[in-house]
């Protein structure tokens, strides 16, 4: 039985980047041996284990043949038998199909460490066809790597995936998944316009792709740059899409309530609140409340954030002094004084509405 870290902690110790995570692969051994050795089964697919003390993950070598379109279309064989070329032979990129031994000697059968030198990102086998989702990992390591390019023949085969329908066999979450993984990558406009290369964003994305455009694509980045929050930088990926695609969007991808929400307060208002360095105070508290930005402050200010991005000479500063005085206002106070006044219902709103645009426009004013 022979141990190997592979994957990403390899690729990443070459490249001089710090190594968060380890996986493993095991070799010449059997399910039951690793057991016997301390290791807590938990792959459902095929043999993966946890280590009794690291709890870091070890799979047994295995390969892949596949048996129907989709990423869940595959038969895996693990057995003593089966190489460490053979599993590194599965992977997708080169640069991830570099192993190293416990005794730290590199196994590197498909060239990785020059792809790593050369900046380039290249598929291992012609079985990278088989599993679209390596189409979306292509396209999120341009967008972590965006001083890498995509070798041309890799693309090719990527253009002949979609063509031949395998990225239509994706389903919602495990897209969804690469999307979120991507848009928080450092240059995450790389990962969408790879994808636009290959014509898999006008498929997955039809939304986005009949907008995409250098502007989006800086807006998007500008949100990386800013180390803004998943819900932020999908806000500003889909800012420009009609309401009802935007649902549409979301309703296909299963897209989180979080990112949901914020995406659909800043595409319908962003122009609003863009505008809202200069509006009045009437204007002001309206859009506040469209945003529900009283209950909802935080959120607002992620789309304060999401605005700066799309528009970066953007104050937000005039809109945050309207939101504290609105939030100051004493609404219990008002209540309990128009009851004491016989005042019910809609009336107490209206009290509160009225203090709450009195105390706006001393702000504004300020």
């Amino acid at each position: 039985m022979q141990t190997y870290m592979v994957g990403g902690a390899v690729r990443d110790a070459l490249l001089g980047l710090p190594v968060n995570d380890h996986d493993w692969v095991v070799v010449g051994a059997t399910p039951q041996e690793m057991i016997l050795a301390g290791y807590l089964p938990v792959g459902k697919d095929f043999p993966v284990f946890l280590h009794p003390q690291t709890r870091e993950e070890y799979a047994l070598a295995r390969t892949e043949r596949k048996t129907a379109r989709g990423y869940h279309g595959f038969q895996f064989h693990a057995e003593p038998d089966v190489t460490l070329e053979q599993d590194l032979a599965r992977r997708d990129l080169t640069i991830n199909a570099i192993a190293q031994g416990e005794d730290g000697v590199l196994v590197d059968p498909f060239h990785g460490r020059a792809d790593l030198k050369k900046k380039v990102l290249r598929h291992v086998t012609d079985a990278f066809r088989e599993d679209p989702v390596r189409i979306l990992r292509v396209a999120r390591f341009a967008a972590r790597f965006h001083d890498f390019t995509i070798a041309p023949e890799t693309l090719a085969l990527m253009r002949e995936m979609v063509d031949n329908g395998e990225v239509d066999a994706l389903v919602a979450e495990r897209v969804w998944q690469e999307l979120a993984r991507g848009l928080m990558e450092r240059h995450p406009s790389r990962m969408f316009a790879a994808l636009r290369d290959c014509g898999a964003l006008e498929r997955l994305l039809a939304e986005v792709a009949a907008r995409w455009r250098p502007r989006l694509a800086q807006q998007v980045d500008r949100s990386a740059e800013r180390g803004t929050a998943l819900p932020v930088r999908f806000a500003c990926l889909v800012h420009g899409v009609p309401q009802h695609d935007l649902r549409a969007l979301c309703e296909r991808l299963r897209v989180p309530n979080e990112c949901r929400e914020l995406g659909e307060v800043v595409a319908r208002e962003h122009a609003h609140v863009l505008a809202g360095g200069k509006s009045a105070a009437p204007e002001v508290l309206k859009l506040l409340e469209r945003c529900d930005a009283i209950r909802k402050p935080q959120r607002f200010g992620e789309v304060l954030a999401a605005c700066e991005c799309i528009e970066p000479g953007f104050d937000r500063s005039r809109l945050e002094r309207a939101l504290a005085a609105a939030l100051a206002v004493p609404t219990h106070e008002i209540a309990a004084e128009a009851q004491r006044q016989g005042v019910k219902g809609p009336g107490i709103g209206e009290r509160v509405h009225h203090a709450r645009e009195a105390a706006v426009a001393r702000a504004l004013d300020e």
